[in-house]
């Protein structure tokens, strides 16, 4: 297990943006996350879990405490149950699985970030959720002061929510479990129409998998959602922002706002979100509230190639990135009447 000082987070973050670790713990074994946590636990320090830093935003100051990365490894498939350690990067192991000739996560290709996180945030994209496909994830209860496996339903998933997400001081996350299907190389249903559309067939189609990944890949890529070190519109953590769920009387709400602002033809996405709830897009809530592609003068700015993702043109702090995300959110709030939340956890800071 590999300990430094005084060490440097922002290298472990796709923003590249945050100040220094008073600890920094590297873990390559669940015995060795376990230890560490145990001991931040018994010593009453401040723990911070990384695993591929995707999702975070950590303050210039940085973090007061030990900072924990899992670096475990482990892909184990047996038929078509898969079996990832947490330290796995997620995008590796989605086209390890198209590979192999099995259907479920091949439309999450080119998520950045590790396996542990995919339960936390129940990340999903193109019409696919990991929430679908897993079924069992191992865990440290730092509760209960042991190794405990929770089921599905147990991970109470929701739209990128979790009990992990809800509770996030209680639950390390170790291995999770997927059961994929064999559908003789061809992908699950397309449920997502720009995916569909793309690869030329209808939505509910199925296609081979390997044309799924590539296809999305292109799709991620044509909005810097797929890591390049070069390309700075992916210094980022993805989507800055949830798309908003509103209940029926707020959506009305937010309808006449529309209506009052952009005139009677448009009319803004609206998608089923369960009873008596109506999900809109944050994407087009930032855009027509006048924040388009390459928005901002600073180091600190909206993508060239999406609006959810806000993006370090390279030599950007964390006190930048947040002075944008705030004009963002006043300005959608001013504008329509609804607060955008943010997607990435932020450490030591908040907008």
């Amino acid at each position: 297990m590999q300990e430094l000082h005084d060490a440097p987070l922002a290298p472990l973050t796709t923003f590249r943006l945050g100040g220094p670790a008073a600890r920094l713990v590297t873990a390559t074994t669940d015995a060795e996350v376990i230890a560490a946590v145990r001991e931040a636990d018994a010593d009453g320090t401040p723990l911070l879990i990384i695993g591929g830093g995707s999702n975070l935003v950590i303050g210039d100051k940085g973090f007061e405490g030990t900072a924990l990365r899992i670096a475990t490894s482990g892909f184990e498939l047996t038929g078509t149950t898969l079996e990832l350690a947490a330290g796995e990067v997620w995008t590796d192991a989605v086209a390890r699985t198209v590979e192999a000739g099995l259907a479920g996560v091949e439309c999450l290709a080119g998520i950045p970030g590790s396996a542990g996180a995919t339960p936390i945030q129940n990340v999903g994209a193109y019409g696919q959720e990991v929430s679908s496909t897993i079924t069992e994830v191992i865990a440290y209860d730092r509760r209960a002061g042991e190794t405990v496996a929770l089921t599905a339903a147990e991970c109470a998933f929701s739209y990128r929510h979790s009990r992990f997400k809800a509770d996030p001081d209680r639950y390390v996350v170790l291995r999770v479990r997927f059961a994929l299907e064999d559908a003789d190389g061809l992908s699950a249903p397309l449920k997502y129409a720009e995916t569909a559309r793309a690869l030329g067939v209808e939505p509910g189609e199925r296609v081979p998998l390997a044309d799924a990944r590539e296809t999305v890949l292109k799709l991620r890529a044509g909005k810097g959602m797929v890591l390049d070190p070069e390309d700075h519109d992916t210094w980022s953590a993805g989507s800055f922002f949830t798309n908003p769920i509103l209940t029926d009387a707020d959506f009305a709400v937010f309808h006449a706002r529309v209506k009052e602002r952009l005139g009677d033809g448009v009319e803004p996405p609206a998608y089923p979100a369960g009873e008596g709830h109506t999900k809109t897009s944050a994407a087009w809530l930032i855009d027509k509230a006048g924040f388009t592609k390459g928005y901002g003068d600073g180091p600190a700015r909206i993508s060239t190639k999406h609006t959810l993702a806000l993006t370090n043109r390279g030599a950007a702090t964390t006190e930048d990135l947040l002075v944008l995300a705030r004009e963002v959110v006043a300005g959608v709030r001013e504008a329509f009447g609804v607060t955008l939340v943010n997607e990435p956890v932020t450490v030591g800071v908040s907008l």
